[in-house]
């Protein structure tokens, strides 16, 4: 009993020692909030001195790394604007510090590319200025000034430089895992977190033994946005670890029909209970597994997928999104790119478009393969030639059978002369040569006309101009050894 009583009051006191923390952490939270909208508005009114020192005292208060980056970007403005080699210097110190507070920053490169930039700017400043002579004197004899600053160099001009806001994610306890918009992209960080976004996000956080809280954020570019959430504990609520051989195998709980809550490997609570779980990957057979969660217990699920006889078939191309792709006669694509799983044998792939002529193509799918088919789809030649000739055989054809006409009715003229006892007084009658020469006329024009038209049917039905083409990758995957902080398995890569 005495025992009990001891460990209360031991209970007690821890409980009293943290509140006043975690109030005294709040309260530099407020106060680095207020000294950050304090140099906001300072910058905007072109006070750099009074907003890079604002920017200080929030960093002060609570010692976030992009505090310090503001500093630096306040002084490198005011530089800039006035060509200030003072100014610069003091951005290039806060840039420094800035990359010591947080070595590992995202943009550590451009950061330090600004620093060689304002180092040389700052050498270019402090020389002598071509063409140096007597100092310009003031109008109305108000005694001698100095010659007016140069503009900025062409390198410090491409510059970009504004100051940021920043995101805070805070929660109570800490340590709770980030995810930003959708659970499937997996974890976005651990609380305490800070950092830059823009836009509208849905932050969810999660830890175990407590309820999962879900905050929507509008992060603003130019401010300070500062998320503190309670969580509540929750005694009903079970823990699961979910790995699998192959990392990124996407899970679905309880219902299908929702669609995947994530991918291996996955941690999160889930109520007490029965649940059922679905796992699967592309080129494996589906694991289905009931499992009953325990309250504040970790219940760990190890799945084993097994590779499934199917491949995968990538179809891509210059002008695919307009085709057609179809294997075995059915259409397995309105539109490209096209990737789906087939099962492992021969298949015929047809892709089709429009003004564009076919491929078609016998491939074999293996399993655990997928085949990469770029198609280059030729288009459809013109028929023109052979429109100019049929058009060039009518035309012959016709002549002809003027021709003809023309050689007839000389000869039936004759003929009927001659039976009325009037035959001609001449052998040499020029009727005789000029239907001699229309009969011979009309038989080369007949002559031609065939060959003109046999040419027409020939261009017509000729395969014109290059064929459609297609390159076919195939390419293994591949399961390798793969350790992670919270799995064990095996990882799938790409080779060809």
């Amino acid at each position: 009993m005495q025992s009990r009583v001891v460990f209360a009051v031991w209970l007690a006191i821890c409980a009293l020692a943290l509140r006043p923390a975690y109030g005294q952490s709040e309260a530099a939270l407020k106060k680095a909030q207020a000294a950050f909208d304090q140099a906001q508005a300072e910058f905007l009114q072109g006070k750099y001195d009074e907003a890079a020192r604002s920017f200080q005292h929030a960093y002060d208060a609570r010692p976030f790394p992009s505090f310090l980056y503001n500093v630096a970007a306040t002084f490198h403005t005011k530089g800039k604007k006035a060509s200030d080699p003072v100014a610069y210097q003091k951005a290039i110190d806060a840039y420094r510090k800035y990359l010591a507070a947080d070595p590992e920053a995202p943009d550590k490169a451009k950061v330090e590319k600004a620093i060689d930039v304002l180092e040389a700017e700052i050498k270019r400043l402090k020389g002598p200025p071509a063409g140096a002579g007597s100092p310009v004197a003031a109008p109305n004899g108000a005694g001698n000034t100095a010659p007016p600053a140069p503009p900025p160099s062409e390198e410090v001009k491409q510059l970009e430089v504004k100051v940021r806001g920043l995101v805070v994610i805070e929660s109570e306890p800490s340590n709770a895992t980030i995810y930003l918009d959708d659970k499937r992209k997996g974890a976005f960080g651990t609380t305490p977190w800070s950092g830059t976004l823009e836009g509208d996000h849905k932050v969810i956080l999660e830890k175990r033994g407590y309820m999962v809280l879900e905050k929507t954020i509008s992060a603003d570019p130019t401010k300070l946005f500062v998320l503190s959430g309670a969580m509540a504990p929750a005694s009903f609520l079970g823990w699961v670890e979910i790995t699998s051989n192959v990392p990124g195998a996407e899970i679905f709980i309880d219902d299908k029909t929702v669609g995947a809550v994530g991918k291996t490997p996955l941690s999160q609570n889930l109520p007490k209970g029965k649940h059922t779980f679905w796992i699967s990957a592309e080129g494996y057979d589906e694991v289905k597994q009931e499992v009953d969660v325990i309250p504040n217990e970790v219940t760990p699920i190890r799945i084993q997928l097994k590779g499934a006889p199917v491949g995968r078939l990538n179809v891509t191309g210059p002008g695919i999104e307009g085709a057609k792709i179809a294997i075995d006669g059915k259409v397995l694509c309105e539109r490209g790119p096209c990737q789906k799983r087939l099962p492992e044998g021969d298949h015929t792939i047809t892709v089709t478009r429009h003004d564009y002529k076919p491929f078609s193509r016998r491939i074999t799918i293996q399993a655990k393969t997928e085949s990469q088919i770029r198609v280059t789809l030729a288009p459809t030649q013109s028929r023109s030639d052979a429109f100019v000739t049929f058009l060039l055989a009518a035309g012959f054809g016709g002549g002809g059978a003027y021709l003809g006409l023309q050689a007839n009715q000389l000869r039936d003229a004759l003929k009927k002369e001659i039976a009325a006892g009037k035959p001609p007084p001449d052998s040499n009658d020029p009727r005789f040569l000029r239907g001699k020469y229309y009969a011979i006329g009309a038989d080369a024009a007949f002559a031609i006309a065939g060959i003109a038209a046999l040419s027409a049917v020939y261009y017509t039905f000729r395969d014109k101009g290059a064929p459609s083409t297609g390159v076919i990758d195939v390419r293994s995957i591949a399961l390798t050894p793969s350790i992670g902080p919270g799995y064990a398995g095996l990882g799938m890569g790409v080779s060809w």
